[in-house]
Protein backbone atom coordinates (compact mmCIF):
# COMPACT_ATOMS: atom_id res chain seq x y z
CA UNK A 1 0.00 0.00 0.00
CA UNK A 2 1.07 3.60 -0.81
CA UNK A 3 -0.07 6.61 0.32
CA UNK A 4 0.63 9.98 -0.27
CA UNK A 5 -0.68 13.07 1.56
CA UNK A 6 -0.70 16.93 1.66
CA UNK A 7 -2.31 20.00 3.63
CA UNK A 8 -2.60 23.29 2.61
CA UNK A 9 -3.92 26.47 4.63
CA UNK A 10 -5.07 29.53 3.22
CA UNK A 11 -3.36 31.72 5.70
CA UNK A 12 -1.98 30.33 8.72
CA UNK A 13 -3.99 30.05 10.73
CA UNK A 14 -7.01 29.72 8.08
CA UNK A 15 -8.98 27.87 5.85
CA UNK A 16 -7.51 24.81 5.59
CA UNK A 17 -7.51 21.38 3.18
CA UNK A 18 -6.00 17.92 2.88
CA UNK A 19 -5.83 15.48 0.82
CA UNK A 20 -4.45 12.19 0.45
CA UNK A 21 -4.24 9.47 -2.43
CA UNK A 22 -3.99 5.87 -1.52
CA UNK A 23 -2.84 3.25 -3.82
CA UNK A 24 -2.93 -0.62 -4.68
CA UNK A 25 -2.87 -3.57 -6.84
CA UNK A 26 -3.20 -0.89 -9.50
CA UNK A 27 -6.54 0.57 -7.29
CA UNK A 28 -6.42 4.31 -5.95
CA UNK A 29 -8.65 6.20 -3.47
CA UNK A 30 -8.94 9.80 -3.34
CA UNK A 31 -9.61 11.44 0.34
CA UNK A 32 -10.10 15.08 0.76
CA UNK A 33 -11.45 17.10 3.49
CA UNK A 34 -10.72 20.01 5.84
CA UNK A 35 -11.63 22.72 8.55
CA UNK A 36 -12.74 25.74 8.46
CA UNK A 37 -10.31 27.39 10.67
CA UNK A 38 -6.58 25.63 11.16
CA UNK A 39 -3.12 25.39 10.69
CA UNK A 40 -1.11 23.90 8.11
CA UNK A 41 0.73 21.66 10.05
CA UNK A 42 -2.73 20.36 11.67
CA UNK A 43 -3.90 19.40 8.29
CA UNK A 44 -0.86 17.52 6.95
CA UNK A 45 -1.38 14.92 10.23
CA UNK A 46 -4.86 14.99 9.14
CA UNK A 47 -4.14 13.86 5.99
CA UNK A 48 -1.77 10.71 7.35
CA UNK A 49 -4.55 10.43 9.80
CA UNK A 50 -7.61 9.96 7.37
CA UNK A 51 -5.88 7.90 5.52
CA UNK A 52 -4.60 5.32 7.71
CA UNK A 53 -7.85 5.34 9.53
CA UNK A 54 -9.49 4.09 5.93
CA UNK A 55 -7.91 1.28 5.81
CA UNK A 56 -9.39 -1.86 6.49
CA UNK A 57 -7.10 -4.05 8.66
CA UNK A 58 -3.47 -4.09 9.34
CA UNK A 59 -1.32 -3.02 6.42
CA UNK A 60 2.28 -2.80 5.31
CA UNK A 61 2.50 0.96 4.07
CA UNK A 62 4.78 3.89 2.57
CA UNK A 63 3.45 7.12 3.26
CA UNK A 64 5.17 9.65 0.76
CA UNK A 65 4.92 13.30 2.95
CA UNK A 66 7.03 16.47 1.77
CA UNK A 67 6.43 17.85 5.51
CA UNK A 68 9.26 17.53 7.76
CA UNK A 69 6.97 18.32 10.73
CA UNK A 70 4.61 15.15 9.75
CA UNK A 71 7.81 13.19 9.08
CA UNK A 72 10.09 14.01 12.16
CA UNK A 73 7.23 13.82 14.62
CA UNK A 74 5.88 10.77 13.49
CA UNK A 75 9.52 8.85 13.36
CA UNK A 76 11.73 10.90 15.34
CA UNK A 77 9.50 13.08 18.33
CA UNK A 78 6.53 11.09 18.75
CA UNK A 79 8.23 8.29 20.94
CA UNK A 80 9.90 10.85 22.99
CA UNK A 81 6.90 12.70 23.28
CA UNK A 82 5.23 9.68 24.72
CA UNK A 83 7.51 8.86 27.15
CA UNK A 84 7.35 12.50 28.21
CA UNK A 85 3.56 12.50 28.86
CA UNK A 86 3.11 14.83 25.40
CA UNK A 87 5.26 17.41 26.98
CA UNK A 88 8.35 19.34 25.87
CA UNK A 89 11.83 19.13 27.51
CA UNK A 90 10.81 22.77 28.95
CA UNK A 91 7.63 21.57 30.10
CA UNK A 92 5.26 23.02 27.71
CA UNK A 93 2.34 20.94 25.99
CA UNK A 94 2.86 19.79 22.90
CA UNK A 95 1.05 21.16 19.40
CA UNK A 96 -2.05 19.31 17.67
CA UNK A 97 -1.38 16.83 20.50
CA UNK A 98 -4.87 15.19 20.17
CA UNK A 99 -3.55 14.70 16.31
CA UNK A 100 -0.14 12.84 17.55
CA UNK A 101 -2.40 10.79 19.94
CA UNK A 102 -4.58 9.55 16.98
CA UNK A 103 -1.42 9.24 14.83
CA UNK A 104 0.25 7.59 17.13
CA UNK A 105 -2.56 4.82 18.00
CA UNK A 106 -3.05 3.99 14.35
CA UNK A 107 0.76 3.63 13.94
CA UNK A 108 0.90 1.07 16.39
CA UNK A 109 -1.71 -0.97 14.04
CA UNK A 110 0.01 -0.44 10.46
CA UNK A 111 3.42 -0.78 9.83
CA UNK A 112 4.69 2.51 8.48
CA UNK A 113 7.31 3.62 5.94
CA UNK A 114 7.89 7.19 5.78
CA UNK A 115 9.41 8.49 2.90
CA UNK A 116 10.23 12.06 2.25
CA UNK A 117 9.49 13.76 -0.92
CA UNK A 118 10.26 17.58 -2.02
CA UNK A 119 7.57 19.48 -2.19
CA UNK A 120 6.72 21.66 -5.50
CA UNK A 121 9.35 19.38 -7.36
CA UNK A 122 7.11 18.16 -9.99
CA UNK A 123 6.39 14.35 -8.05
CA UNK A 124 3.22 14.18 -9.50
CA UNK A 125 1.26 12.18 -6.63
CA UNK A 126 2.82 14.71 -4.07
CA UNK A 127 1.37 18.12 -6.74
CA UNK A 128 -1.98 16.01 -7.05
CA UNK A 129 -2.19 15.99 -3.50
CA UNK A 130 -1.19 19.63 -3.20
CA UNK A 131 -3.49 20.78 -5.86
CA UNK A 132 -6.43 19.20 -4.16
CA UNK A 133 -5.84 20.18 -0.40
CA UNK A 134 -5.88 23.59 -1.61
CA UNK A 135 -9.35 22.95 -3.70
CA UNK A 136 -10.61 22.01 -0.25
CA UNK A 137 -9.06 24.69 1.29
CA UNK A 138 -10.61 27.06 -1.19
CA UNK A 139 -14.06 25.42 -0.16
CA UNK A 140 -13.81 26.05 3.51
CA UNK A 141 -12.52 29.99 2.58
CA UNK A 142 -15.97 30.29 0.62
CA UNK A 143 -18.07 28.67 3.21
CA UNK A 144 -17.14 30.69 6.28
Amino acid sequence: MEIFVDGACLGNPGPGGFAALLRARGKERVLTGGEPQTTNNRMELRAAIEALKALKRPCRVKIYTDSRYLLQGATEWLPRWERAGFRLSGGKAVKNRDLWEELSRLLKVHQVEWIWVEGHAGHPENERCDRLAREEARKWKKDS
